[in-house]
């Protein structure tokens, strides 16, 4: 049977829900073994109804289950209680990006009501004390580490955004509620309890997703409300917030890791070409690796195109606006690409530096040849003394006899100081003294004298 349909009748994107659901997805650092096995595809482990077949066109670039672990509800606590929640299931989901971004999904249904205040507070301690979260006990990653043997210990990233599916009471009162009421009690979930007022910001409410009575959807920065969907939407609206917070945490390391690229750049005390082509080929690898973090892991994520569907693009495109994504990726494209030029113009400066080298190496060369054939003619003449008759050579003497002493010091040692000198000249032309390239570093601005 086709997802999404039964029996020949179409199932609404709309839908009622008795417990409320709380999804908290936390951007994790640290590395998984990439030889890893995975658990297939998102397609097949979530419903995700209608939306399915646009995941199955674009599974290449989506993130991928690597854990799902049903987890006992009591198992899990927080660190200042449960606020009056009591939990009715719990799901424990890694998902990894092909780029090896890690997002946990934290999937909870509370087993009663579930006041907005109660709730607020139970939002507020699972993102500010995120690492007082325990499992059977132990801090909740060293449990998961447990269950995913990392390359590398993982640790809570910067990035944490829950979405509230209300269900029951919570459900009712927020899809009934009038223009002056709905906007207290959104603000006290939305931001978690700690507005002063209920109208110290505006909540960002989706126009075209609002049906009074029947939908509602609206989000703040960390925090998103969806009440009246479906579960194949939740689970849709689920997907498009892991990809803004996997692009999020990438920009994030993105920046810093062209940060440490201009650093290294501007640190570098490079004395031989070798050296210099090192660090050109290290920085170049650097920016390779931050233009396909850009590419794959925020701009394949950031768009409609993996669910091309209304009520997804909306979401999508209202979230990426709240966390400033699309200016984030192009600051940090802008970047990278300047790192770029530095990199080429670095690279420039060697050849040119190395073009020059090789050209005073060569007139140094070509200085010392005509020098040799001019002190030549010493030992041409020399040569020609003991090759003529004349009286002033012994023919009982040999050549080396020290009475000619003088004759080979005047034809020799015109040679033998040229050498040295050549010697010296190249070895000096070669092994300049300090940096092949000075790097450029930033001369600080002078302050305005006092009073101007």
């Amino acid at each position: 049977m086709i997802p999404g349909t039964s029996g020949g009748t179409a199932v609404l994107d709309s839908g009622t829900r008795q417990l409320t659901r709380v999804l908290v997805l936390f951007s994790l650092t640290g590395r998984l073994d990439p030889e890893r096995p995975t658990l297939g595809r998102l397609v097949d482990r979530f419903d995700f109804g209608r939306f399915g077949l646009h995941l199955k066109s674009s599974e290449a670039v989506l993130p991928v289950p690597v854990l799902v672990e049903d987890v006992p509800p009591d198992q899990l606590r927080l660190p200042h209680g449960d606020h009056g929640l009591a939990l009715a299931s719990a799901e424990l989901a890694v998902l990894a990006t092909p780029r090896g971004d890690i997002t946990l999904v934290v999937d909870c249904e509370f087993a009663g009501p579930t006041p907005a205040a109660d709730l607020a507070g139970w939002l507020a301690t699972t993102c500010f004390d995120r690492d007082g979260i325990t499992l059977g006990g132990r801090p909740l990653l060293t449990a998961l580490g447990q269950l995913l043997h990392p390359v590398e210990p993982l640790a809570f990233g910067q990035n944490v955004h829950q979405l509230v599916f209300p269900g029951g009471e919570l459900r009712t009162t927020l899809l009934d509620a009038d223009e002056a009421r709905l906007p207290v009690v959104l603000n006290e979930i939305l931001y978690r309890g700690r507005m002063g007022g209920p109208r110290a910001s505006v909540p960002a409410v989706l126009p075209n997703l609002r049906n009074h009575g029947a939908t509602l959807s609206a989000h703040g920065r960390g925090v998103s409300v969806h009440a009246g969907w479906a579960e194949h939407v939740e689970n849709g609206l689920t997907l498009v917030a892991v990809g803004m917070i996997s692009a999020l945490a990438v920009l994030q390391r993105t920046r810093l890791a062209a940060f440490e690229a201009m650093r290294a750049n501007e640190q570098a005390s490079t004395r031989s070409p070798s050296e210099v082509r090192s660090l050109i080929a290290q920085l170049s690898a650097g920016v390779n690796e931050l233009q396909l973090d850009l590419a794959f892991g925020v701009e394949a994520y950031v768009d409609s195109l993996l669910i091309p569907e209304m009520v997804m693009e909306a979401f999508q495109t209202s979230l990426r606006d709240a966390l400033g994504v699309r200016d984030s990726l192009e600051n940090s494209a802008r970047m990278v690409e300047r790192l770029t030029s530095v990199i080429s113009a670095r690279s420039a400066a060697l050849d040119a530096e190395l073009s020059e080298r090789d050209d005073r190496r060569d007139r140094t060369v070509s200085v010392l040849v005509a020098i040799a054939t001019l002190i030549a003619l010493p030992p041409t003449l020399l040569l020609a003394f003991f090759g003529v008759n004349a009286t002033t050579v012994n023919v009982h003497r040999s050549i080396f006899d020290a009475r000619y002493l003088p004759a080979y010091l005047l034809a020799w040692v015109p040679f033998l100081v040229l050498a040295a000198i050549g010697y010296v000249r190249i070895i000096r032309v070669g092994r300049r003294r300090g940096p092949l390239l000075t790097p450029s570093v930033p001369v600080p601005a002078q302050r305005p004298p006092s009073g101007s």
